[in-house]
């Protein structure tokens, strides 16, 4: 009787385990989904944003009026570059796009002295605007 004991408490044992396993392993990827996709990120005014992380050199911000910015090409990158090169020499260009938050295009910029920036511009290339923003952002 004593041996039918053992063998019982045994597999009660394993199936506890596996059990439990079973459960951890289930458990595990709905846990690592929600800790990777959304992450709280600062916007440039200091405010938790809560945005999904995204590759900032690749543009994509969408603004609270529901557009989205996209990275331009072309001839137009290149005359929002030469504006706002020309209203911030020394600069260097990180990215260059149109603008979710009323300008029509923006820059973003590290100047000369290594603070970084987002120079706004209108339709016809003419800076509007500089947000300063620090180092890095």
């Amino acid at each position: 009787m004593n041996q039918v004991k053992k063998i019982a408490a045994g597999a009660t044992l394993i199936g506890a385990l596996l059990g439990g396993g079973a459960l951890a392993v289930t458990a595990l990827p709905a846990n690592a989904a929600t800790n990777t996709t959304t992450t709280a990120s600062t916007s440039e005014s200091g405010t938790d944003t809560n945005r999904t992380a995204r590759d900032e050199t690749k543009g994509g911000h969408v603004g609270a009026n529901g557009v989205t910015e996209t990275l331009l090409t072309g001839d137009t990158a290149a005359k929002v570059k030469a504006g706002a090169l020309a209203a911030n020499p020394g600069a260097t260009i990180e990215r260059v796009e149109n603008d979710a938050e009323g300008a029509t295009y923006e820059a973003h910029i590290v100047k000369a002295d290594g603070t970084s920036a987002t120079v706004k511009l209108d339709a016809s290339f003419t800076v509007t605007a500089t947000e300063t923003s620090g180092p890095g952002h």
